[in-house]
């Protein structure tokens, strides 16, 4: 039996970050633009570029670094668009009761926490880089619970987003009666020196037979989630509000919080930006997952609409004021991390 509803594997379960793909199924922007999408959630995040570089799932998104090193490792896979722009991204630890200063070398004896390889693959370059070894410090896998690593004292510190690990780290400080600035970051681009935190934006990927096979769908879907995507620039608070009909999980501090702080890295024109790819693949062959034969797997043709400027390298976003906390006086604040402590 087959059907003709086009699959969408997330990196990551649902995150307020994703909110344009779920506006595109709830304001039907999917059916309008003709076509049926099923958007699919992973229980492990490692196993996107694989599920979908195999066909068994026809589009999806995933972060660049990701995307670049599946095709790599043979992968067929391609970035039609990007979803969230250079979020921050880096080792993520409690100042209080880590050990951990501003000095990478600090990171010696302690464990800490990656989602997949590639993680560990960039701390391992970077011990290198802060004249150490990679046996320096312990690794952890620890998946999609770096939060819940960190809280149940499992690891000393953990591979995570400003937008995501940070504000639920920030909100159980507060909750132990702990300052927000008790969570910190070694951000990995400025570690790196790469002027960018590019090699973590998210971006919507595909199979490329399904691409190459399936053009106007993917073109339908790419508008579908640029009309999503303008809606809730357009009324950012009522966006949400529609998301947590969805997902009525939403409704808390935490996550409200993560939509606000994710606002800013979100694409308003969804394209693929020529001078980060350009970065990550160097990036990428300095940490060895592809050699100087690598053509970049992406492309811009399903956007059909103008193109803002690009923003000057290292551009920092504001933060916008998305109203939503406005709207959240009955939420639960501690309900994500009372979960995030005891999830194995």
């Amino acid at each position: 039996m087959s059907t003709d509803k086009i699959t969408c594997l997330l990196n990551w379960h649902a995150t307020p970050y994703h909110l344009p793909l779920f506006l595109a199924e709830k304001l039907n922007y999917f059916t309008e633009e003709g076509i049926k999408v099923a958007i699919l959630e992973p229980n492990n995040p490692s196993d996107v570029t694989e599920i979908i570089g195999s066909g068994k799932v026809d589009l999806g998104c995933k972060a660049m670094i990701h995307t670049i090193a599946g095709k790599a490792r043979g992968f067929p896979i391609k970035a039609i668009g990007t979803f969230l722009d250079e979020p921050f991204t880096g080792v993520v630890y409690l100042e209080s009761q880590s050990g951990i200063t501003t000095d990478f070398q600090s990171l010696k004896g302690k464990r800490i926490g990656y989602v997949g390889e590639f993680g560990k693959i960039q701390l391992d370059e970077l011990t290198k880089y802060y004249g150490m070894v990679p046996a320096d410090y312990t690794a952890v896998r620890v998946g999609m619970n770096v939060t819940g690593a960190i809280i149940r004292g499992e690891i000393d510190a953990g591979i995570g987003l400003e937008n995501v690990q940070m504000v639920e780290l920030e909100e159980w400080s507060v909750l132990q009666g702990r300052s927000r600035d008790d969570v910190k970051m070694l951000r990995i681009d400025e570690l790196a020196e790469l002027g960018c935190c590019c090699f973590c934006s998210i971006l919507f990927i595909g199979n490329e037979t399904f691409i190459n096979n399936n053009p106007e769908k993917v073109a339908s879907f790419m508008k579908a989630i640029k009309r999503g995507a303008d809606y809730m620039f357009a009324n950012p608070a009522a966006a949400y509000e529609l998301f947590v009909e969805m997902k009525p999980h939403m409704d808390s501090v935490v996550n409200r919080k993560i939509y606000q702080r994710s606002f800013r890295y979100m694409s308003r024109d969804l394209k693929n930006v020529q001078r980060d790819w350009d970065k990550v693949t160097r990036y990428c062959k300095r940490l060895e997952i592809v050699d100087d034969s690598f053509v970049q797997n992406m492309t811009n043709e399903f956007l059909t609409w103008p193109m803002q400027p690009d923003t000057p390298s290292g551009f920092i976003h504001p933060t916008i004021d998305t109203g939503v906390l406005a709207k959240c006086g009955g939420c639960d604040r501690g309900a994500d991390l009372r979960v995030a402590a005891v999830e194995a």
